[in-house]
């Protein structure tokens, strides 16, 4: 961990609503003037698209069920955990971006699955902000977790999660119901083994929790809605942090624990702001102070 070159780290899919997170961070970024570079968690895929089908049916072949992107050997972690030490010693790194679509080809000049060239990050920021699936991976031979100065995993609860990949995956990529529980049931493993436990390695969790009825996945005709939703704010060390003022100032908030408070679910973005941003300006304040006494 580096207070000269913060790192913040937000871990989940995409389904899981990282991508919520990220626009806050670029809110916030963009309102206090800091300068961030930033990674996507699929840029260290070890496996193009091609690639990764060839390897499925590889692994299908020779009896192995369980592997998926969730899998840490379908992953550069190795390469990612080097990123964040080079960038924590001295703020810099590299990174590169996986397309995924037409309109991400058409922007990067890449054909959709594959990998665009490697490129240094820009020089002179102020923070990296990671987003994907492995920011917190913590094993015997892997220590990005180490490597964070501030860690956020962003997951709703298994149904939820079950809820939007299969709408999601039918809608944009035409799967069948059956084809995504497939891949659901494939994951599985590297879920229970890889994913999960890096939510007890994270400073902050926002867990959404549906208020309908959210029973059988397979059969849910539509995503809850923000609305429909509760997000479950868990802090790892709540010293420091001022409940009684977050449970004023967000409408409908209450404690669920002594490290914990429930917001509802439209609320996020702003318990987002609340939280996130005194924690962002003292990195960065701190980063600050640290090069300006070593110049």
């Amino acid at each position: 961990m580096s207070s000269k070159h913060p790192i913040i780290s937000v871990v989940g899919s995409s389904g899981a609503g990282t991508s919520t997170v990220k626009h806050t961070f670029d809110q916030i970024f963009r309102r206090e003037g800091i300068k961030a570079v930033s990674i996507e968690g699929d840029a260290f895929h070890r496996f193009d698209r091609a690639e990764m089908k060839a390897e499925l049916q590889r692994r299908y072949d020779e009896g192995d069920r369980t592997f998926s992107h969730f899998s840490f050997e379908a992953n550069e972690l190795a390469a990612l955990e080097k990123v964040f030490a080079s960038y924590g010693a001295t703020g810099t790194g590299r990174t590169r971006h996986y397309v995924h679509d037409g309109e991400e080809a058409e922007r990067y000049g890449v054909p959709p699955g594959r990998f665009t060239e490697w490129e240094d990050f820009e020089k002179g920021s102020d923070v990296l902000l990671y987003e994907g699936l492995h920011g917190a991976v913590r094993t015997q031979d892997i220590r990005i977790a180490d490597h964070a100065d501030l860690k956020i995993g962003v997951v709703p609860v298994i149904n939820l999660e079950w809820i939007q990949k299969i709408h999601r995956d039918k809608a944009s990529r035409g799967y069948t119901t059956e084809a995504v529980t497939d891949v659901i049931l494939r994951r599985m493993h590297a879920y229970v083994h890889c994913i999960c436990p890096q939510f007890s390695e994270t400073d902050i969790n926002f867990q959404r929790v549906p208020v309908v009825d959210t029973s059988n996945p397979f059969i849910a005709r539509w995503i809850p809605t923000a609305g429909e939703s509760l997000v479950v704010v868990r802090f790892k060390s709540p010293r420091g942090i001022d409940f009684p003022y977050l449970t004023q100032m967000i409408c409908g908030s209450w404690m669920s624990r002594a490290n914990s408070i429930v917001v509802p679910g439209d609320k996020l973005d702003l318990a987002m702001q609340l939280i996130l941003t005194p924690m962002i300006l003292r990195l960065v304040d701190q980063s600050k102070r640290l090069k300006g006494s070593s110049s």
